[in-house]
């Protein structure tokens, strides 16, 4: 995690053991600067909009963009086609694509409706419902917690935006192994935390900028990799339909969608049937993304930290329901499940949240304090070669 230009002396007079060679220095400083650099911007972007999505929940509860259910008082919560019937009569002329349930609001059911089921989901309107009453608790995904989710994920590019800042991401990575690589050599001389406040100012950043880069490199790499993973989803999602879906669905190729649809609630009981000890995350209607246009796609989930986040699909026969086939999610498809709340540190409550975020500042730091330590090298560098003197090595 250094912005640097030619090693030190110290790094490369050799007599060490384990010291690096002068050419191998220069040529991982190289990397180090510029891949930090070219990704500079679009990581400050990452880490200032990912700070606040940390918090989302509570900041869309404290500006009132978040579902609210009426208390229960012990009452059941009503057959899932309640809530269908109500999300379509709220929503008129559209069609059903999803129905989830929330394992951290069991009170709330949330409805997405589209003009066809195949609807892009810019398009989809999601409704939350109270599961006791099928009462509509409002629009979820609106306000401005959006605006700074869209930034986050793809600069409202779309998918040319996902694998960029996925590219971003790498580049990233590449910084923080760079920057570890050079660690030693830059500070071999300096006990472990030294900071030299009584040297010149542009040699104490550097010190806190070694020392922060090394206190969240676990965590930067953490981060930086699930995002890369997030940013592959609809690639990912789109080889597993290509493949096992389609092995899946085989048997009903070149028939007709089926005329009628079962109810939702018939669905929801085989599902749980046909696989004990799970719940239903969500049901995905024939005809859109997550599964084909004759099958219900019910995503069951488990009961533990861990299980709860691996889906399980279910394809159901869309007019009868019954089963037709479930299998497990490939390991590619559950990396991307276990990334996604990782990376925005969703699996410990507030505790492992305030976590995230200060390491997120700190490490907004460290890429600022490396931008600042590359432009003051520039100025000095500008300053020499005005005078007439012979550049500085370090």
């Amino acid at each position: 995690m250094i912005v640097a230009g030619s090693p030190p002396a110290s790094a490369t007079n050799g007599d060490g053991e384990g010291q690096l060679k002068a050419p191998t220095v220069r040529v991982w400083s190289l990397v180090h600067r510029w891949t930090s650099l070219i990704s500079t911007v679009f990581l400050l972007l990452l880490c200032l909009t990912g700070l606040p999505l940390i918090f989302h929940h509570e900041i869309d509860a404290a500006l009132g963009y978040a579902p609210r259910p009426e208390p229960a008082a012990g009452r059941p919560p009503l057959p899932p086609q309640r809530i269908v019937a109500a999300a379509l009569a709220a929503d008129p002329g559209r069609v059903m694509q999803y129905v989830s349930w929330d394992k951290d609001e069991p009170g709330i059911v949330l409805a997405f409706t589209n003009t066809t089921p195949d609807g892009k989901p810019d398009g989809a309107t999601v409704r939350a419902f109270d599961a006791v009453t099928a009462k509509p608790l409002g629009l979820v995904g609106v306000g401005p917690m959006l605006i700074v989710l869209k930034l986050h994920t793809d600069m409202f590019a779309g998918q040319a935006g996902k694998l960029f800042l996925g590219a971003m991401g790498l580049l990233f990575a590449a910084a923080i192994i760079s920057g570890v690589t050079l660690y030693w050599p830059f500070t071999r001389r300096l006990r472990f935390a030294t900071v030299r406040t009584q040297s010149a100012r542009r040699v104490a950043w550097l010190d806190w900028h070694n020392l922060i880069g090394v206190v969240t490199i676990v965590w930067a790499l953490v981060v930086g990799i699930t995002g890369v993973i997030n940013t592959w989803a609809e690639l990912l999602l789109n080889q597993w339909k290509a493949s096992e879906l389609a092995e899946m669905v085989k048997p009903y190729a070149g028939k007709p969608p089926p005329p009628k649809l079962a109810p939702l609630d018939q669905v929801v009981v085989q599902a749980r049937q046909a696989t004990p000890g799970m719940e239903v995350a969500f049901v995905a209607y024939p005809g859109t993304p997550f599964t084909s246009s004759h099958h219900y796609a019910a995503f069951m989930r488990g009961d533990t930290p861990l299980t709860s986040r691996l889906l399980k699909p279910v394809l159901l026969d869309g007019e009868t329901a019954e089963v037709s086939e479930t299998r497990a999610l490939p390991a590619y498809l559950q990396a991307l499940l276990i990334s996604q709340p990782l990376h925005f540190g969703d699996y410990g409550g507030m505790p492992l949240k305030i976590i995230w975020a200060a390491l997120d500042a700190l490490t907004i730091i460290v890429i600022g304090s490396g931008l600042y330590l590359w432009l003051a090298r520039r100025r000095k560098r500008g300053r020499v070669a005005a005078a007439g003197e012979p550049a500085p090595v370090r």
